[in-house]
This record gives C-alpha cells, structure tokens and sequence, in this order.
C-alpha cells in the first residue's frame, strides 16, 4: 500500500479534480488554503502580490495501478505547465496500515 500527498496550487483545482474523477479516485482527504512555498515558486500564503493558496490531497493506494496512472497523468500535466508555480508536486510514501 501506498500513500500519496497531492499538493497544488488551488488555480489548478479543476485540472486536479479532472485527473481524479477520470482515474475513478473518489476516495481521499482534502486540505484547502493551505500555506507553504515550494522550490522555485512563489509564496503562496494567501497575501501580498501572491494572494493565492494551496490545497492538498491525501490519498491512500491499497492498489498501485491507480497511482502509477495518476503519476502519469500530473507528469504530463508539468510538461506542459508555463510556470512553476502551475505544477502539481505528488510525494509518494509506503502505507504500513488502515484501521
């Protein structure tokens, strides 16, 4: 089992939600307005210049088909975003137990 953080600029919410509901991943945690600055980007803390926010996704894999095809699918996304701010960031790590 795996587990996935999904993390995105809320601008791209529709491309995000999009990939999910085409894979048939209906199940996951959402975390909106969340705060933080990755590399090469922007702050994204909900003032100043950039006014804008992150949201977050955690989706747990029991199988990994799902996820490859989601890996897939934001990497192709990337290629083609204009700015780094536009890119989807998917950490991916092992998922040891669901009670």
């Amino acid at each position: 089992m795996k587990m996935a953080f999904v993390v995105y600029n809320e601008y791209v919410d529709a491309q995000v939600t999009g990939m999910l509901k085409m894979l048939s991943i209906d199940y996951y945690t959402r975390w909106e307005h969340v705060k933080g600055k990755g590399h090469g980007t922007e702050p994204h803390i909900g003032t100043g210049s950039y006014a804008s926010t992150n949201a977050v996704l955690m989706i747990a894999f029991e199988d990994e088909a799902p996820l490859a095809a989601l890996i897939q699918l934001i990497t192709a996304a990337n290629e083609k975003a204009r700015r780094a701010d536009e890119r989807i960031r998917l950490f991916q790590m092992p998922l040891e137990r669901v009670v």
